[in-house]
C-alpha cells in the first residue's frame, strides 16, 4: 500500500527520487566549494586569460572523469582502498600547492627568475585535484542516488557547474590576495585527511574487521560505532 502511494502512474518512486535529489544537491553544495578552492588555487598564479583557459580545461577533464566514474559507480562503491587512495592523491596536491606558493613568493623577491607556475603545471594540479575530488563526489552522490540514474546525472552536472562558477571567482580573489591561498591549502589538506579518515574506516567495515579494529584501538573515541557501520554499508 505504501509503495502504491509513493509510486506514480509509470511506477516511478517520486518521493524516493525527490529525497535523493535533495540529498544530492546538499552534497554538491558542500563538495563543490572545496573543489572550487582547489581549482581556483591552482589557476590563481596565471594571468587572467590563461586562468580562464586552465579552469575550462579542468572542467572538461572533470566532466570526462565524473561521467566515467558515474558509469562505474556501483563497482567503485565496492572497491577496497579507493577513497583512501584518493585522499592521499589530494594530500600530494595540497603539498604541491604549498610548494608553488613558496616558489611564487621567491619569484617575486627575485624578478629575474622564471615564472613560478606555467599553464601545464596549473593544469596538472587541477587534473589531480579533479581526480581525487571527482572520485569523492561520485562516491557520495552515488550513495544517495544510485537507484535513480537521472538524479545521479543531474547531481554530477550540477557539481561541475557550481565548481566552474566558484573556481573562476576564487581564482580572481586569490590572484589579488595571495595570502589567502594559504587558507586554501589548509582546506585542501583538510579534505584530503577527511577522505583518508573515511576511506580507511570504510575499508575496515567492508572487510568485516570492525570487532578486531575496535579491540586494538586504545580508546572508545576511535572505535567504529554501529551507526558508522550502517552509514558505510549504505555507501553514503
Amino acid at each position: 500500500m505504501t509503495h502504491a502511494l509513493t509510486a506514480g502512474p509509470m511506477g516511478v518512486d517520486w518521493i524516493g527520487m525527490l529525497v535523493a535529489l535533495l540529498q544530492v544537491m546538499l552534497i554538491d553544495l558542500v563538495l563543490a566549494g572545496d573543489n572550487a578552492v582547489a581549482v581556483g588555487m591552482a589557476a590563481a598564479g596565471l594571468d587572467p586569460k590563461q586562468r580562464k583557459r586552465v579552469i575550462m580545461s579542468g572542467l572538461g577533464a572533470a566532466v570526462v572523469m565524473r561521467l566515467i566514474f558515474a558509469l562505474l559507480a556501483q563497482r567503485l562503491l565496492m572497491l577496497i582502498g579507493l577513497k583512501l587512495a584518493g585522499g592521499f592523491i589530494l594530500l600530494v596536491v595540497g603539498w604541491r600547492m604549498w610548494r608553488d606558493l613558496r616558489n611564487e613568493a621567491a619569484a617575486k623577491a627575485q624578478p629575474d627568475t622564471k615564472p613560478a607556475k606555467t599553464f601545464l603545471q596549473a593544469f596538472l594540479q587541477i587534473l589531480f585535484a579533479d581526480l581525487a575530488m571527482s572520485l569523492d563526489n561520485v562516491l557520495a552522490v552515488a550513495g544517495a542516488a544510485l537507484s535513480h540514474p537521472i538524479v545521479l546525472l543531474f547531481g554530477l552536472l550540477l557539481s561541475i557547474g557550481l565548481m566552474g562558477v566558484a573556481a573562476n571567482f576564487i581564482a580572481g580573489v586569490l590572484h589579488r590576495m595571495r595570502w589567502l591561498s594559504y587558507f586554501g591549502v589548509i582546506i585542501v589538506v583538510y579534505v584530503a585527511l577527511h577522505m583518508i579518515w573515511q576511506g580507511y574506516r570504510g575499508d575496515v567495515v567492508q572487510l568485516h574487521l570492525v570487532d578486531t579494529y575496535n579491540a586494538i584501538m586504545p580508546g572508545e573515541l576511535l572505535d567504529i560505532k554501529p551507526a558508522e557501520v550502517a552509514q558505510h554499508k549504505s555507501g553514503k
